[in-house]
């Protein structure tokens, strides 16, 4: 115990099924593209980056369904609860996806079923109605209030916000293009009105007054039950703030793609116009030739 928090390490079957399937998946993946391009050197393959920021992701997924952080997140602090959501759907699910690169995930589409059904999953309304009802609905107060006894409900909610949070972030970092035919605009108003709905659920938890969750805090923290609520929802608004860090970047590219066409246009209407002034010198030279 430290300050009577438990210690005790959580053991999740959905969790390690989905960490063991994720990484082999990706080995396997890694294995048949890494063979491609020994045979043929002009074949795509994947950077030391996106390797590393995949597996980066994994760890910080077992980190968090394995450690005590899954138990003391269940049992004693609903902050730390939040603490875990939060880093699951704003770090980890990002970090596995920029591990992704298209050639990776390209044979996904080769599977009529499976690209009818992730091309679905995918469409920006769809993808964040599936995240927010999905985070929204655990955490109804009577919904959740009966996970927490049950540690593989508990460890069942968490996968399944987890699991929507890779679909969430497609629209914004997916690398297959079939699936990202929405410009910068719409990227950007998909950022903004894709997290209303969990920052209004936060400023719930901030400004209710009183307690919608049940929880045994040690009393050695000092923390009352609504505190602690409280303090969770403050840190709910942490992926608002990474929101506008996503907006930035995508901006700057909306704003280069704007001056890109821009450049081309004028470069066409030179041309044009070049045209033009040499069609009027070959018609004076035949004009004066006659």
């Amino acid at each position: 115990m430290l300050n009577g928090l438990s210690l005790s390490w959580s053991w999740s079957p959905g969790g390690l099924l989905c960490l063991v399937v994720l990484a082999l998946l990706y080995l396997l993946r890694l294995r048949q593209i890494f063979r491609s391009h020994q045979e043929d050197p002009q074949a795509p393959t994947v950077s030391k980056v996106r390797i590393a920021s995949f597996f980066c992701g994994l760890l910080l997924f077992a980190a968090l369904f394995f450690s005590p952080i899954q138990t003391i997140g269940r049992t004693q602090l609903f902050l730390i609860h939040m603490a875990e959501v939060v880093t699951l759907t704003t770090f980890c699910a990002p970090l596995l996806l920029g591990g992704c690169s298209e050639v990776v995930l390209r044979p996904i589409l080769d599977i009529p079923i499976v690209s009818t059904v992730v091309r679905f999953l995918t469409n920006p309304v769809v993808a964040s109605v599936i995240f927010n009802a999905t985070f929204l609905l655990w955490h109804a107060p009577k919904i959740y209030n009966a996970s927490t006894p049950n540690a593989e409900l508990y460890n069942t909610m968490m996968l399944s916000i987890f699991l929507t949070s890779l679909l969430n972030w497609w629209p914004i970092i997916g690398s297959l293009s079939e699936l990202k035919k929405h410009g910068y605009p719409l990227q950007m108003l998909y950022v903004i009105l894709d997290g209303q709905p969990l920052d209004i659920f936060a400023f719930v938890l901030v400004y209710s007054g009183v307690p919608l969750y049940h929880y045994h805090i040690p009393t050695q923290i000092g923390v009352n039950t609504f505190g602690d609520q409280a303090a969770a929802g403050a840190l709910l608004l942490l992926p608002g703030l990474v929101d506008l860090g996503v907006l930035s970047p995508l901006f700057i590219s909306w704003m280069g793609q704007l001056e890109h066409k821009t450049r081309a246009a004028d470069q066409r209407r030179l041309e044009e116009s070049m045209e033009y002034e040499d069609e009027e010198e070959e018609e004076d030279v035949e004009i004066e030739a006659r």
